[in-house]
C-alpha cells in the first residue's frame, strides 16, 4: 500500500471502515446505526481518507432506502438488492429437535467452510467477516448445528439483539445437508433467545435469487418489506 495509512477496521464520523474479506484494495462501508439518518456528507468525508489509504473501491453494508440515498447522491450503484423480511415474536413455534450449541472458537474454521459452502464468493464470510457480524449488535448469540450422525459442524447461525429489536445476521447450511431440518432449528433457537430477552420484532435480509432462505423465512412467519435492501458499490 505505501500510504502509511492504517488500513484496519476504523471510524470515520458515523461509518465503520474496513476492507472488504481482507481485500485491501476494496473498502466496506457501514452506517454505525446510531438512528440518525445518514447524509451525503458523511459518505464524502470518507472517501478522500479511503484513497489515501490505497483503495480503489468501496462497497457498503446492506442497506435501506433511507441510508442508500446518501450513497447514491455520492456516486454509488447498486450492485445487488435483498429481500428484507420481518415478524414479530409474540407466537413462535416449538424448537425443532436437532443437536445445536454453543459455537467455540475452535469451530470458526469449520463454520467459514460452511458458509463458503452456502454462499457465493461474493457473500462469503473470511474470519474478520465473521467476528463483525457478532460484532454488529450489542449482544448476540453464536450456535453451530451438528450433523445428526457425524461428529462435525454443518450448520451455524447468528442473531442479535439491539433493544427491543432483533436480528438474524446470518444462517447457514452446508448444502450436502440440506433437507435435515437444522436450518428451521437453528432460526427457531435463534427466536426464542431473542424473545427471551425482551425483543418484540426481528428481522433478516437474503439475496434476492436465494430461494431457498426466502422460503424458509417465509414458512416461519417472515413477510418481505417494502423497499427491501440493496448492497452498493462505487470505484475511487
Amino acid at each position: 500500500m505505501g500510504s502509511g495509512v492504517d488500513v484496519g477496521r476504523w471510524t470515520s464520523g458515523r461509518l465503520r471502515i474496513g476492507p472488504w474479506h481482507g481485500d485491501e484494495r476494496t473498502a466496506y462501508l457501514a452506517p454505525v446505526g446510531d438512528g440518525r439518518t445518514l447524509q451525503p456528507a458523511d459518505v464524502e468525508a470518507a472517501l478522500p481518507r479511503l484513497a489515501a489509504a490505497g483503495y480503489q473501491a468501496v462497497i457498503t453494508a446492506a442497506i435501506g432506502p433511507a441510508e442508500a440515498r446518501a450513497f447514491l447522491l455520492t456516486g454509488f450503484t447498486v450492485h445487488e438488492r435483498l429481500h428484507l423480511l420481518a415478524r414479530d415474536l409474540h407466537a413462535l413455534p416449538p424448537t425443532p429437535p436437532a443437536d445445536i450449541r454453543r459455537a467455540r472458537r475452535r469451530d470458526h474454521e469449520r463454520v467459514l467452510a460452511v458458509d463458503r459452502a452456502a454462499f457465493q464468493d461474493f457473500w462469503q464470510l473470511d474470519e474478520a467477516g465473521l467476528v463483525e457480524a457478532m460484532a454488529a449488535t450489542p449482544s448476540s448469540r453464536f450456535r453451530v448445528a451438528m450433523h445428526p450422525e457425524l461428529d462435525e459442524v454443518v450448520g451455524y447461525a447468528i442473531c442479535g439483539r439491539a433493544g427491543r429489536r432483533g436480528f438474524v445476521q446470518r444462517l447457514a447450511v452446508e448444502p450436502v445437508h440440506h433437507g435435515l431440518g437444522l436450518g428451521r432449528a437453528l432460526v427457531l433457537d435463534g427466536l426464542h433467545w431473542l424473545r427471551r430477552r425482551g425483543v418484540d420484532r426481528v428481522v433478516v435480509n437474503t439475496q434476492e435469487s436465494n430461494e431457498r432462505a426466502l422460503e424458509l423465512y417465509e414458512r416461519l412467519g417472515f413477510g418481505r418489506q417494502p423497499g427491501g435492501l440493496a448492497v452498493l458499490e462505487k470505484r475511487l
